[in-house]
Parts: structure tokens; C-alpha cells; sequence
């Protein structure tokens, strides 16, 4: 895209001068021949109007992630936030010993250190079945996509989580479900793969209740898998054996995914009901949400920037800083700020069109500061010169806007709410160092 090699371009210079690094202004700034027969000034600026919003992406792609979430919590702002994940399992092969007696079925499924909500909050995760073929309409499942499944359970665990102990849990299925895969493979009624999917579509993992939290675990085959144990008799006793049923996530086509809704929200989320449709913070008290999985970003906009052109003189941005403030009182322990957010595009109709980097390839990220807990100054900071001459030098208008979003913003929930340009001393600014020379005449 031109506008990406013009970025481009500009990052490179931008660097050279120093524009794109998140230090303070530089006194060795090399301003170069063309100043020599000048005044030169340094101006500071934080005045420029900005406008924020809030939108939501009609869906997001979840089924290219490598965490199962599950768990469900009740969100002051965003309503009820309910995972569920839905995969096919298929066993590491078909051959059992015809002296073999079953024993058990256990699913186990290691923690991958993801979680959100308070965890001392008892949890439970149901196993069903799946009840139609697990493929996506199109080439991706989404977060709002479904499949049919059973209400019966096949296996349930209550537990009190414990993401950052690395633990796995285990969870007891159905007796009746075990022996029978047990007795079809067996028996070599069930001796490849469509076979097996004939019999067995796949399986969800569902939450219990609304007052938990939402927790990750790995879909690596070797930490999330269903074990099927039996024995065998021998000479000096019973020798135990197993197969295991992995997840498997397709290669045709994707055979994972993770369903990721919300209910109840608030007056002003409630509202956002069309991608191409964004919600004013001027609208909604000031404020604007973000919320992973869900798809809710935060959009930024610079309407004013070329006003920059009547201060007298030729300038340069030398720096530009954006101070992003989170909403006081909507965020705790429990419902925690990510360190860092990414910045992307988007375009008139909202749809993301790049991630924002530097000339090197590095994300630009907007990083949290927690330096001053105890005053609740907390405030995010993100060095953005480059894209800022971009809008200043552009000739023709753009209706792109930066959109914040958590890293993993497909396979977490992550939130927050952020204060909108008309919140006083908290509100949302951008602070610039202009660099402006007058020749002498």
C-alpha cells in the first residue's frame, strides 16, 4: 500500500531525529545546514483536540488460537462475559489388546497461565457432545460462532482455579461414553479417523454459573488430552495401558475454536450493534471501552493536527507523546490493566487495515505507568511522531484512526475503559515537541 511505504519512509527519518523514541526531547538534536541562517524554537504542545470512540468488530477469528478459554463472570460494564470452547478430539491410533478390560476415561488439561476475574470463586467446566460436524460456514470460526451440541454431560469438574501454578487438572467422564470407544476400537468397528468422527463430532467444554472467571489452558496435544485407560491380565498381575484422544485442530479446515459472548451490557455498549458505526466518547460519558474477544476497541482520532501550519515558521515534529488515562474506579485486582496495548489502523468502515510499527518492524505499544501507585497516577504512554507527520504531511485527508487493542485480543478478555479528551486534568492528550525555524532576513 502507498500508504505503508510512505509510513515507512517517514519512520526512517522520524528515527534519525529522534521522533520515535519515547526519551524526552534531545538537546543534541542535529538540526542540520538548512538552520544555519536561522532562529530556532522548541515549542511544547498538549492543546490539540483529539476524538475518541468506541466500536465493535461484527467477529473476531478465534479458531487459529493456542488457549481453550472457559469460565464465565458477571462485568459491571460489560455485562456477563461467557467462554466456551469447542474441538474435535480424535485417538493417537486404533488398536487395543482383545484380552484388554476397560477401566476409565479422564480428561486432563493443563493450565497455560491465563486467567481474568477473581479465581477464589468456584468454577465448574461441563464436557458435552458436539452434535453436527465441526466446520465453519467460511474458512475461519469466529467468536460468535455455534455448534449444536448436547445437554447432557459427559463429564464435569468444580474447582477453585489455579492458572499460575502450572498444575493440570483432571476431569472424570462418562463411564458409559469410555467403554463404548473402548469397545469400538477394540473390536475394530471404529479403525480410522472418519470412523471415529462418525461416532464421536467432537466436544464442548462449557461453563456453570456466572459468578466465576475466565481461565486458559493449552491446546498443545501433549498438555490438553482425553486418556483412555485399560488392563490387561498377565502372568504376574494386571498391566495397565492407555490411549490418549488428542485435540485435533484440522488441516482441511479449522476443527477448534473459542465462543466468547457478552449479555447485559451496559447503556452505552448495548448501543454497538454496527462495525461501520462508532460511539462518540462526547456520547458516553466521556469515556470509551475496550474489551478482548469481544471485539470492543477504542478508536483515536487527530482532527486538528494541521493547525500545527499556523505557528509561523517551517517546523518538524521532533516528538509526539499520546497519554491515554484509564477511567478511575473501573479497574481492581481482579478486573487488572494489560501492561501493554497495540495500535492498529482502521479505515472508513472500521475494518483493520495494519498494526502501527516502527521503520524497524517493532510494534508500537501504548505501555502502562505505574510509578506513581499511591497518587493513582496510572496512565498509559506511546511515542507515535512518525504517524503523526504522516497526518500532518499527508496532502489529502484520512479517515484512518488508531484502534488500541491487547496483544492477544482473539484468545483473552481483557477490558478497559479509558477517558475520553473532555475529562478535565485525566483526559486523554497529545504532547508534542515542535521544532520551528524563521530564516533571518
Amino acid at each position: 500500500m502507498r500508504y505503508l511505504v510512505s509510513l515507512v519512509c517517514l519512520l526512517s527519518m522520524l528515527v534519525v531525529l529522534s521522533c520515535t523514541e519515547s526519551s524526552d526531547y534531545d538537546p543534541d538534536f542535529n538540526v542540520g545546514d538548512s538552520f544555519a541562517d536561522s532562529q530556532l524554537r522548541v515549542i511544547q504542545i498538549d492543546t490539540l483536540s483529539l476524538e475518541t470512540s468506541t466500536m465493535q468488530f461484527d467477529s473476531l477469528i478465534t479458531s487459529t488460537s493456542n488457549r481453550i478459554l472457559i469460565g464465565s463472570y458477571n462485568d459491571p460494564e460489560f455485562g456477563t462475559i461467557t467462554c466456551a470452547s469447542f474441538f474435535e478430539v480424535l485417538p493417537e491410533n486404533f488398536s487395543i489388546n482383545s484380552e484388554a478390560v476397560y477401566d476409565s476415561i479422564v480428561m486432563y488439561m493443563k493450565y497455560d497461565s491465563y486467567y481474568y476475574n477473581d479465581t477464589l470463586q468456584l468454577n465448574e467446566i461441563h464436557i458435552k457432545k458436539i452434535t453436527e460436524q465441526l466446520k465453519p460456514k467460511k474458512d475461519a470460526f469466529y467468536n460468535t460462532s455455534n455448534i449444536a451440541y448436547s445437554n447432557e454431560d459427559i463429564g464435569m469438574l468444580a474447582y477453585y482455579p489455579r492458572p499460575m501454578e502450572g498444575d493440570t487438572i483432571s476431569i472424570k467422564m462418562d463411564n458409559v461414553l469410555g467403554a463404548t470407544i473402548f469397545d469400538k476400537i477394540q473390536t475394530k468397528n471404529i479403525t480410522n479417523t472418519d470412523e471415529f468422527k462418525a461416532f464421536l463430532k467432537g466436544i464442548t467444554l462449557r461453563p456453570g454459573g456466572e459468578s466465576g472467571s475466565i481461565i486458559g489452558f493449552s491446546t498443545d496435544e501433549t498438555l490438553c488430552f482425553i486418556r483412555l485407560f485399560y488392563s490387561t491380565a498377565g502372568e504376574t498381575g494386571s498391566t495397565q495401558d492407555y490411549i490418549d484422544l488428542k485435540i485435533n485442530k484440522g488441516s482441511e479446515h479449522p476443527t477448534f475454536f473459542n465462543q466468547i459472548t457478552a449479555k447485559d451490557a451496559n447503556q452505552y455498549l448495548e448501543k454497538l450493534t454496527d462495525q461501520e458505526e462508532s460511539m462518540p466518547s462526547t456520547t458516553s460519558e466521556n469515556k470509551t471501552f475496550i474489551q478482548a474477544g469481544t471485539g470492543i476497541t477504542t478508536q483515536i482520532k487527530f482532527p486538528t493536527i494541521k493547525s500545527l501550519y499556523n505557528i509561523e515558521g517551517t517546523g518538524t515534529i521532533l516528538e509526539a507523546t499520546l497519554i491515554i488515562n484509564p477511567s478511575i474506579d473501573t479497574y481492581n485486582d481482579y478486573l487488572s490493566l494489560k501492561d501493554t496495548l497495540n495500535l492498529y489502523l482502521t479505515d472508513r468502515n472500521n475494518v483493520l487495515s495494519s498494526q502501527l510499527t516502527y521503520a524497524d518492524g517493532t510494534a508500537v505499544k501504548a505501555v502502562l505507568n505505574k510509578n506513581n501507585l499511591e497518587f493513582n497516577e496510572i496512565y498509559y504512554t506511546v511515542p507515535i511522531g512518525a504517524y503523526v507527520e504522516f497526518l500532518l504531511t499527508n496532502e489529502t485527508e484520512t479517515d484512518q484512526a488508531i484502534a488500541l487493542l491487547p496483544t492477544d485480543y482473539t484468545s483473552s478478555v481483557d477490558r478497559m475503559i479509558l477517558n475520553g479528551p473532555e475529562s478535565g486534568n485525566n483526559a486523554i492528550k497529545l504532547q508534542l515537541i515542535y521544532t520551528v525555524y524563521d530564516r533571518e532576513n
